[in-house]
């Protein structure tokens, strides 16, 4: 058919520099030209030994011989590649390490082989030299190589050739397969992540509020239902859980949306300056009063008045409260006009104000102006299937601020964040994402280890859960509740409202020597 190559020993000079090109052949090679290589590669070395065919398969653990490459002289019979042998005797001497010098068939096959003998008839072979390749412990691989027009017996110096070859070729179809593997994890989770992200921008965010789960789905049905109303609503639930951004869809969601929503934080108002934060005052009406001063209730006039941490005003404070929300008529201090607002009321607390009634702690007739429409606000912890959407959502918002561009978290990561039992909320969660984003530099999210229990606080009070997350902020901001990066600002509170959660949940920076506490 064609002259074969004849020269002895066990790497005669053609082969040496056929070895020799090879290995320079695949080095630094594109991940695109690999394959086109391969192919040359085994045209090339069907020449140097002066065989009809050779081919480069997997041996799959399934027992199907999987031929990947090959090249046929012409005249010989092509093997098409991709195509799938079952031939179980050639497999198994080949999976198990063996070389296959088969020089006369198909006599050198067994009798009992029979899928083998009628391949052999069928085929044509009259000479074949299987070898396999040993790629990370196992042969997975292997190179064969025929003759079609007769017999041949093989040399061992042949058998080393093929070997040589065969490795340096598998070598580069393991590089090839680890590359596509690697592009095709990276591109499968990026498409997840912009999967997330999409989903966080189509039709599951109202107002700030992202999710979909069902616990968050019924909060914002019932806002849907109770905005359009001039019903008074009680936002409950704990702290971080979001319910200002609900106190936000209900007045953008409602008739007043164009008038103004006035927010009040009971908590951080002093008691000797309540009245005059609510209801105003006149120029004069005490030291300090230089000019007339309009209060929330008379800023909300046609719009929303928002009591934030409602549960935390002192009875005393309460009281004044009620009797402004009674008939919406109110006079500022030092005046003697009586003047009126038409206002409506969504209070906010992470408080359980029934129970707060029942121990004399809030005003019953208060609690049941503020409650005509109760809604629940259910914590992190209650609609995990939340967080992906929630991450991506902060990711998006914050990482333009911080110099940052995000476009991947690993499985772990999200499992991580999606396991944690997220004591202080949505809040928490978002204070952990910007601290991410802050000592994320590449692409990818690296977010620090969340520790607790990650159960769930279902043995602590909701007392304990506030106390141990103020206090970890706290710790973060290096107790500083002033000034760039204060705890405070990450809690989304006022200073003074820090300070007074500090001092009744017992929370007490620790003495350090020369350093002033507070």
């Amino acid at each position: 058919m064609h002259s074969r190559y004849t020269v002895t020993g066990a790497m005669a000079p053609d082969f040496a520099s056929f070895v020799v090109r090879l290995t320079t052949r695949f080095t630094g090679l594109a991940t695109d030209e690999i394959e086109e290589t391969i192919r040359e590669s085994i045209a090339e070395l069907v020449g140097l030994l002066g065989t009809d065919r050779a081919t480069l398969s997997d041996l799959r653990e399934d027992g199907v011989i999987r031929i990947r490459y090959s090249h046929a002289v012409p005249g010989a019979p092509p093997f098409p590649e991709g195509s799938g042998l079952r031939l179980p005797w050639y497999w198994g001497e080949l999976r198990a390490g063996r070389v296959l010098n088969l020089a006369s068939l198909p006599d050198a096959v067994p009798e009992t082989a029979t899928e083998e003998q009628e391949y052999v008839k069928r085929s044509g072979f009259r000479s074949n030299l299987a070898v396999p390749i040993l790629v990370a412990g196992h042969h997975d691989y292997a190179i064969a190589t025929g003759r079609f027009d007769r017999p041949h017996q093989w040399s061992e110096d042949d058998v080393v050739r093929v070997r040589t070859a065969g490795q340096l070729i598998a070598g580069a179809l393991t590089r090839l397969r680890t590359e596509r593997r690697l592009h095709e994890l990276t591109t499968r989770l990026e498409a997840e992540n912009e999967y997330l992200r999409e989903e966080s921008r189509e039709h599951h965010e109202v107002a700030g509020i992202v999710g979909k789960s069902l616990v968050l789905q019924h909060v914002l049905e019932q806002v849907a239902l109770v905005a359009p109303t001039d019903a008074s609503v009680l936002l409950q639930g704990e702290t971080g859980t979001g319910k200002e951004l609900l106190a936000n869809a209900i007045h953008d969601q409602s008739a007043r949306a164009k008038r103004a929503l006035v927010k009040v934080n009971c908590a951080a108002i002093p008691a000797s300056l309540f009245e005059s934060e609510l209801l105003g005052h006149e120029r004069g009406a005490f030291t300090g009063a230089t000019a007339t001063r309009l209060g929330r209730f008379e800023l909300a006039d046609g719009g929303t008045l928002f009591l934030d941490e409602v549960g935390e005003l002192p009875l005393e404070m309460q009281a004044k409260l009620l009797r402004v929300l009674q008939d919406g008529k109110f006079e500022r201090l030092g005046s003697m006009t009586t003047r009126r607002a038409d206002v409506r009321v969504v209070a906010a607390t992470n408080r359980d104000l029934e129970q707060a009634v029942q121990a004399g702690r809030f005003r019953q007739d208060l609690y049941f102006r503020l409650s005509a429409f109760p809604i629940r606000v259910p914590a992190l912890r209650e609609r995990k299937e939340d967080i992906p959407l929630l991450v991506w959502a902060c990711i998006e918002r914050r990482q333009a601020a911080l110099g940052r561009r995000i476009t991947r978290l690993s499985r772990a990561t999200m499992q991580h964040l999606t396991t944690y039992s997220w004591p202080g909320n949505v809040r928490e969660l978002e204070n952990v994402l910007e601290r991410a984003l802050i000592r994320s530099t590449g692409t990818e999210l690296l977010v620090e280890t969340l520790r607790g229990d990650e159960s769930g606080p279902a043995d602590q009070t909701l007392a304990e859960v506030e106390k141990a997350h103020i206090a970890a902020v706290l710790r973060d901001a290096r107790w500083r509740i002033n000034g760039a990066g204060n705890a405070a600002e990450r809690l989304g509170l006022h200073p003074n409202t820090l300070r007074f959660r500090m001092k009744k949940l017992g929370i007490r920076r620790p003495a350090r020597t020369g350093r002033r506490t507070g």
